[in-house]
């Protein structure tokens, strides 16, 4: 796209978007405008939304992609209004249970390892959260993780234990750092760790704890949830570890039927052994 250039600047200073966000716009308009060319009309624009639309493309894709072209088609003084589908609603489900979580920790090889999947395990917290944690963040003496400009520019809290402070203790010790530095970086070059990073590592130690399931960051923030759901917990505790700014958010994870219902039955079974 030959003005790139002035679409990031547009997005930056006139639309006060952060950086995140820009980048992902301009590369869903480069797309765009490969296709359609430019500076296609409304037509041109329909018809390619209306092939969006109608693809087997994720929910978040074609609503990322469509903002994207609104504010293209704005920067070039064409503006129009797309509509917005209507959110899919899919069940939470295979996750992982508190023995397959034991099974992924155990089979870290390291205390670098070890303390990074500890992390995503208890506290729940998203991948591109883990890769911008400092030290300073993580205060172990009160097994609690401080999130600065997390999902849509949020600050809070979430919880550890005193396990998860234990397993960040031993890792800081093997190696250590300043509490202005990142609690993760890169071995080779000590640059922070890429969200790419964190995937790659839970699909290592998958393939090293012989899983069957497809393991991947985000699926530990689902697990802690259902995992917490089994033991009782209540709606304002998830919603609180969660840090979601909506209780609506939260009861999507708690009116599952696969987690309530095997929860009543786990607490009126009965023991025979």
């Amino acid at each position: 796209m030959q003005n790139a250039h002035s679409f990031e600047r547009y997005l930056t200073v006139s639309k006060g978007l952060q950086p995140i966000t820009v980048h992902g716009y301009v590369g869903a308009a480069d797309r765009f405008t490969r296709v359609v060319g430019e500076n296609p009309d409304h037509e041109l624009v329909e018809t390619y939304v209306f092939e969006l639309y109608t693809s087997n493309y994720s929910y978040s894709h074609k609503l990322n992609t469509a903002l994207a072209i609104e504010q293209y088609m704005s920067f070039l003084g064409k503006p129009i209004k797309l509509g917005r589908q209507k959110k899919p609603r899919p069940m939470v489900k295979d996750t992982l249970t508190e023995a397959e979580v034991t099974r992924l920790l155990f089979s870290t090889k390291n205390v670098r390892e070890h303390a990074i999947l500890c992390i995503l395990a208890y506290s729940g917290i998203r991948n591109q959260e883990l890769c911008s944690l400092r030290v300073r963040d993580f205060r172990v003496t009160e097994n609690v993780i401080r999130i600065f400009k997390g999902k849509g520019l949020k600050d809070g809290l979430s919880e550890v234990t005193p396990e998860c402070s234990r397993a960040v203790i031993d890792y800081l010790a093997a190696f250590p750092r300043s509490e202005d530095q990142y609690l993760f970086t890169t071995l080779r070059r000590g640059e922070p760790l890429r969200t790419q990073d964190i995937r790659k590592l839970t699909k290592v130690v998958a393939r090293r704890a012989r899983m069957t399931k497809r393991v991947y960051p985000h699926l530990f923030r689902h697990s802690m949830t259902a995992n917490m759901i089994l033991r009782g917990a209540d709606i304002v505790s998830l919603k609180n570890q969660l840090r979601h700014t909506l209780l609506e958010t939260t009861l999507h994870y708690a009116n599952s039927i696969v987690f309530t219902e095997r929860n009543r039955y786990q607490k009126f079974a009965p023991s025979y052994i």
